[in-house]
């Protein structure tokens, strides 16, 4: 399969390195000119469990340089930059193209309908872990999955064919027509778990560092699911709240990559992932005060960093 992934940062270039290395055609599409650099230089550097390696034959190129019309095209970019980046490779999206979404957040579907359409979008959630070292350099440790489904709930074979591409690269991937679950879930998960970090400064291990961060933590998630129960979508309550108290207590080191945009100046996610929670909260007639708070704390650190107003 012809594979172009938009947005090549840690998660895009470990699914493009695992893609390739299972004998695909991949091209990483990315502004980040070293990354891009680096991999023509000497190859994509992959760490997994499988030991490290330096993956060959990768495409990279920045979206507007990209050519021919693949047969999926995979959209990692983060939410704020989904419509901007869609419009930079707009005729490298072909009549066959399908676009897969497994972005973090809500709302990304929408975002993809404008550009493609819907017959051809297809939905999904990932939990694979990975980390950018540097340029060219990606790191994953752990297990995770991906779990999709046709936009409009049906496919001509199509999805399934997409599925058993990406788990033939071992990324466990299987077509659920359940998906949204999971897709509410990991908003909950990343709701509590990113938001809090970006506000607080902690790491996730530290956010049990007073009563009051698993405290949070649970509220953020019981909102969540309560608002992705009033649009119909089926949740697992404890399962979620397992995956956080796992998550705070085994990944105690990890900063969210919502913690690391704020570290780093960079807009964060909060619109697409609190934001969205909120906006449909409302729609419910269902209150979110912990979201709600969390969405204003990060909007006033983000309006600083835009100020360039240091820190006390």
């Amino acid at each position: 399969m012809n594979i172009s992934i938009l947005g090549a940062g840690a998660m895009g270039s470990l699914f493009g390195g695992l893609l390739a290395e299972s004998g695909q055609q991949v091209t990483l599409l990315d502004i980040n000119d070293r990354h891009l650099q680096a991999i023509h230089s000497r190859g994509l550097s992959l760490e997994t469990d499988a030991g490290q390696r330096y993956v060959h034959g990768l495409g990279a190129c920045r979206p507007e340089q990209a050519s021919g019309q693949p047969d999926l095209l995979l959209v990692f970019t983060k939410t704020l930059h989904t419509d901007s980046a869609l419009r930079s490779v707009a005729g490298h999206i072909g009549p066959q193209t399908w676009v897969l979404t497994l972005q973090n957040g809500l709302g990304n579907a929408e975002t993809l309908s404008r550009h493609v359409p819907a017959s051809r979008v297809v939905i999904g959630m990932t939990n694979w872990p990975a980390d950018l070292l540097g340029p060219g350099q990606v790191r994953s440790h752990g297990l995770g999955e991906v779990r999709i489904m046709g936009l409009q709930g049906h496919d001509d074979g199509r999805v399934a064919q997409v599925a058993a591409v990406l788990d033939g690269a071992g990324l466990h991937c299987a077509v659920d027509r359940e998906v949204w679950s999971a897709i509410w879930e990991k908003v909950a998960f990343n709701a509590a778990l990113n938001s809090l970090c970006a506000a607080s400064g902690c790491t996730v291990g530290q956010l049990d560092g007073a009563p009051e961060g698993l405290a949070l933590a649970r509220s953020i998630v019981l909102e969540v699911l309560a608002v992705a129960q009033a649009q119909g979508v089926a949740v697992d309550r404890q399962r979620c709240l397992d995956a956080v108290s796992y998550a705070i207590a085994h990944h105690r080191t990890h900063k969210p990559s919502m913690l690391q945009d704020v570290l780093a100046g960079r807009p964060t996610e909060i619109a697409s992932i609190n934001g969205e929670v909120l906006a449909r909260a409302r729609q419910a007639g269902i209150a979110v005060p912990h979201n709600e708070t969390l969405l204003g704390l990060l909007r006033l650190i983000e309006a600083r960093q835009r100020r360039r107003v240091p820190s006390l």
